[in-house]
């Protein structure tokens, strides 16, 4: 019985952050690595990778003929894998079909469709893999309760015990995944949901609220199988627990690991435990993705995210002090003027951040605000590809469509841009990865440019 393991490319439409980085899809290694010993002889498991392949859908499904096939993706990728069921039934409608990620966990009805087979609700292995034993063993799905269904309720594990992903199952692939000047890249992921409530945020709903943590003896274990230096850690928020970083550090200097990391981190955290980022750092932190969110404290206080504009100066300039790059994340809200985008860019620059990612303010199915804006959207609630955190979504209250993303494309340019930040980026990484960078970031902006001239 051979199985398919897909992860889609983005839609054409869809302004791809796939320009400057691609990642391994971690979820499907684990789907491989985590099927059960007494089904290893009956099923033969493939992962696509279609953000990298260059051939069809149809192709792998003639070629391999398979019995079961499953999708993972995000709310931009809704449409895009209803388009793929469809055509898998055309060439065979025996073929099952099923759909997971984060997206079918919080908002499954997304995914109804007449050619999806199964969306899984909760937890994605076990389920996958009662799926995979039915199908083999010709047995009835409906004792199956990740799968969603109407009124059928789940409860979501709090534990997370599975074999390590299989990082060779994407070997012909892997040479093609970095993040940015983090290349080649993989993948850890040592803790699950957020211990957070900001507003505006889809993490903590994909675990109903729980936030539980992997053993650090397990994540140095995995550390030290993995082949490659530059390590993205996934967690919502890896700098959340003092106790548990400086155990890492403990184990990272014991075990000798040597490694460079990525992690998701918050301002407060990193402000207020300096010496524990300057330990870090010296242990091979490399860069931090901190949500600065907004230079205006009314934005923040709306966000609840618990912070104040002196807390992110301070995180900023000391990430810096300790040569700890900052990946900026900031909400762009609909009530920016120019004179706001102009002053946002002077903040970043007195700063002197390099990399910045702006959103504009999109309310998320199954997030806290998204019933507040639903009356407002601008684009139907089924345009999935434009949810990707970079379409407006929202009608600006002082600019047009066009000029809020002309906008939004100077202030990228007047922060990352500038000949100062050049230099250090040509000094740090050299000219080959800057000239990839280049190349990436200029498909982005293409596709913000397509916006500005279509005003929508």
């Amino acid at each position: 019985m051979n199985i398919l393991l897909i992860r889609p490319k983005p839609h054409k439409e869809t302004i791809g952050l796939q320009h400057v980085m691609i990642c391994e899809p971690l979820e499907l290694e684990y789907l491989y690595s985590n099927i059960p010993s007494h089904l290893i002889d009956k099923v033969k498991v493939h992962i696509i990778d279609m953000i990298v392949e260059k051939k069809s859908i149809d192709y792998f499904i003639k070629k391999y003929n398979p019995t079961l096939v499953a999708f993972t993706g995000y709310i931009s990728h809704v449409n895009i894998i209803k388009d793929h069921a469809k055509e898998i039934k055309s060439i065979r409608k025996d073929i099952h079909i099923a759909v997971g990620g984060v997206h079918a966990e919080v908002v499954p009805e997304d995914f109804l469709d007449d050619n999806i087979d199964f969306i899984i609700r909760a937890n994605g292995i076990d389920t996958f893999n009662e799926i995979v034993e039915s199908i083999v063993n010709n047995n009835s799905f409906n004792h199956i309760d990740g799968i969603y269904g109407p009124n059928k309720g789940v409860v979501k594990k709090t534990e997370f015990n599975y074999n390590f992903p299989n990082r060779k199952s994407v070997s012909k692939y892997r040479k093609h995944y970095y993040y940015m000047f983090h290349n080649p890249c993989s993948l850890v992921k040592t803790s699950f949901g957020c211990p957070f409530n900001c507003s505006f945020c889809f993490c903590k709903e994909i675990t109903d609220g729980a936030y539980f943590k992997r053993p650090l003896s397990s994540v140095i274990e995995e550390l030290k199988g993995i082949p490659e230096d530059e390590i993205y850690i996934v967690d919502d928020d890896f700098l959340a627990d003092k106790k548990r970083i400086e155990e890492f550090c403990n184990r990272l200097e014991s075990e000798n690991i040597k490694k460079n990391y990525l992690v998701y981190g918050r301002a407060d955290f990193i402000s207020s435990n300096e010496d524990l980022i300057k330990r870090f750092s010296s242990l091979g932190l490399r860069a931090v993705i901190v949500g600065i969110e907004s230079f205006r404290e009314k934005d923040l206080e709306k966000y609840n995210k618990k912070t104040n504009i002196h807390i992110n100066e301070k995180a900023i300039k000391i990430l810096q002090k300790y040569d700890v790059e900052t990946y900026a994340t900031l909400i762009l809200p609909l009530d920016y003027t120019k004179s706001d985008f102009r002053d946002l860019a002077n903040w970043l620059i007195g700063l002197n951040i390099t990399f910045i990612n702006l959103q504009p303010l999109t309310p998320l199915k199954g997030t806290a605000i998204y019933n507040d804006y639903k009356k407002d959207f601008i684009i139907d609630e089924n345009e999935f590809e434009k949810w990707d955190l970079a379409h407006l979504v929202l009608r600006p209250k002082h600019l047009s469509i066009r000029k809020f993303y002309m906008e939004t494309i100077k202030t990228y340019y007047r922060v990352t841009m500038r000949p100062k930040n050049t230099i250090r980026l040509l000094k740090k990484y050299g000219l080959k990865e800057n000239f990839k960078m280049f190349i990436g970031s200029s498909l982005v902006m293409i596709q913000y440019i397509k916006k500005v001239i279509r005003g929508v």
